[in-house]
């Protein structure tokens, strides 16, 4: 099997989100399930894609985290399509379907970017109780006390709460006052997998816009899978795109930025688009990558 080590969401090395890739045998089904995980936890990045080719232009892609497998990773994604890339199997100007646990999703390969579904948006449920909200900003390691208000824009004033949102994995947007307070956050690990596990989600993708670059800065907390902290993640900045859309704060067909993996000095850059379909949306989501290196691994 051919693996790779790819940056996901930059265009530098040592920068974005680095994800395992590997690339299955002409006709090789998948190993067991365990073998996957050992795999991921050898590699010791936060998910590992393991790619099976199904077709001209389709391919079965399952994730695996350390500890074990989740249905869908963007940053693992857009990775696997660098890597697909770089040995011919795939090519720009052309569409590819990403089977997975999440869904069939399309992936739009093209020579500086690659963009890829989301899963259909479901806003799940709101943290709206005060004992909760203060549950929830006390185990990320700050006070609740204003930290949902918009400070600009026409819905300045305005107070935003925590909602649990999925595009494919579901994660709570947690809003927070601004970027200070955004790079002071600093959760009980041990009680954040708790709440995580109590609330059926994978962890918590804080954010605060900022006003100057017209970004959205966030970071993302999973440790309820062994990811204390994650450099980009590509559908919890998909759930926000849906979150920030649902609350009038980005509009269909612009183009988002999220900023992701400043504290952990690996600055990341994911774009998105949202569109309406009818009663719907769509949401897309990607970036660039960098091939970092690869090899063999004999199983």
């Amino acid at each position: 099997m051919k693996f790779y080590i790819v940056d996901a969401f930059t265009d530098t090395l040592f920068g974005g989100n680095p994800a395992g890739v590997v690339i299955l045998d002409n006709n090789a089904d998948f190993p067991e399930p365990e073998i996957m995980r050992k795999v991921a936890a050898e590699l010791r990045y936060s998910e590992t894609a393991f790619i099976k080719q199904t077709g001209d232009k389709e391919f079965n892609i399952r994730y695996f985290t350390p500890a074990s497998e989740v249905d869908l990773c963007g940053h693992a994604t857009i990775g696997s399509f660098y890597a697909l890339a770089d040995l011919k199997l795939v090519e720009s100007g052309s569409t590819y379907i990403n089977n997975n646990k999440a869904g069939k999703l399309n992936i739009n390969v093209s020579k500086n970017s690659i963009l890829m579904d989301m899963g259909l948006p479901e806003a799940i449920n709101k943290i709206d109780d005060t004992k909760d909200l203060k549950e929830l900003y006390c185990i990320m390691g700050l006070s609740f006390e204003g930290q949902g208000e918009i400070l600009t824009g026409e819905k300045k004033g305005e107070v935003l709460i925590p909602e649990m949102i999925s595009t494919g994995l579901p994660d709570i947007m947690m809003p927070v006052r601004n970027e200070d307070e955004l790079a002071a956050i600093k959760p009980d690990f041990e009680k954040l997998s708790k709440l995580s596990e109590n609330y059926k989600v994978v962890g918590v993708h804080a954010f605060t816009i900022n006003t100057d670059d017209k970004a959205v800065h966030c970071r993302n907390f999973a440790p309820l899978y062994d990811i204390d902290e994650e450099a980009a993640t590509g559908t919890s900045n998909g759930a926000l795109t849906y979150y920030l859309y649902k609350n009038g704060l980005l509009h269909e067909g612009t183009d988002n930025l999220f900023i992701q993996g400043e504290a952990m000095n690996r600055p990341s850059k994911i774009m998105s688009k949202l569109y309406e379909t009818g009663n719907s949306v769509k949401i897309q989501v990607g970036g660039m990558a960098t091939i970092l290196a690869q090899g063999e691994i004999r199983i």
